[in-house]
């Protein structure tokens, strides 16, 4: 029979429960404090919807056929950008961690009587959240300029939330593992680049077979790539054909990647 006092001893669960929830706290109490980060990582979707729509909107729209014009493009563009905003925001998460872990803090953690993964829980699900923000942020300036999303459905918007928020985990948890092996935290935005440069080479600004036949592969099966073809589909209501599997088995592989590359970097010895 269990006495009172080992009923009101809190389980393992519920004390990294609580401890992640601390850790969440910081981070996003760390995010309000210093939101220059942030925004300059913010600040680039939005300057290249702004570049792409009003500077080359003509002249990429002619790229897309079938006597499309501006409004053809926004509609294009944006489901791309929103990912690209997902990549560039968890480049802060990049930097975060690999602060953490140079200026002693996570140290001070290991002594401590703490659920030992509710460090990193923490930084994932500030991260989420903030991609999360971004995307609203972005999709806000979109719709202000002339994006229009009346072919989709709720299914099709409650679908595209959960591929936003699984694509936002699974880049999530390899940024984490770029912070932890990172020197530094100018060595982690530099290894955290190809969050942003792989938008630029996949169907983001133009169609796949607007590019070299040579380089279309390149495009194609890169992760940036069907998750983008996804989310367009769902939002303009095209037809998503396979890419909405291979965008959510890239997203399951890369977290479950990004996360064994994290927990194991994170219990090795500190550096």
């Amino acid at each position: 029979m269990s006495t009172p006092a080992a009923t009101a001893r809190p389980t393992r669960i519920s004390l990294a429960v609580r401890d992640s929830s601390t850790m969440l706290r910081r981070n996003l109490l760390h995010a309000r404090r210093y939101p220059s980060l942030t925004l300059n990582l913010l600040l680039t979707p939005v300057m290249l919807l702004l570049l792409f729509v009003y500077i080359f909107g003509d002249a990429m729209s002619a790229g897309l056929g079938g006597g499309a014009d501006r409004s053809d493009y926004i509609a294009y563009l944006v489901p791309g950008l929103l990912l690209m905003t997902v990549g560039s925001t968890t480049i802060g998460t990049a930097v975060s961690v690999a602060t953490d872990m140079t200026e002693g803090i996570i140290a001070r953690f290991r002594t401590m009587a703490i659920h030992r993964g509710s460090v990193l829980i923490g930084h994932v699900i500030g991260s989420v959240l903030q991609c999360v923000m971004s995307v609203v942020l972005v999709g806000a300036v979109a719709v202000a300029i002339g994006f229009r999303s009346t072919d989709a459905t709720v299914l099709d918007w409650i679908a595209a939330f959960g591929l936003i928020t699984l694509f936002a985990l699974a880049l999530t948890w390899i940024a984490v593992g770029m912070g932890l092996v990172s020197p530094n935290a100018e060595a982690a935005g530099n290894n955290a680049m190809p969050l942003i440069f792989l938008p630029l080479i996949s169907s983001t600004f133009v169609p796949l077979h607007t590019m070299p036949g040579w380089f279309q592969p390149i495009a194609e099966y890169q992760p940036f790539t069907p998750a983008i073809e996804t989310l367009r589909g769902l939002l303009l209501g095209t037809p998503i054909g396979h890419n909405g599997w291979l965008a959510i088995a890239w997203c399951v592989g890369l977290a479950v990647l990004g996360y064994f590359w994290s927990a194991s970097k994170f219990n090795s010895e500190p550096k």
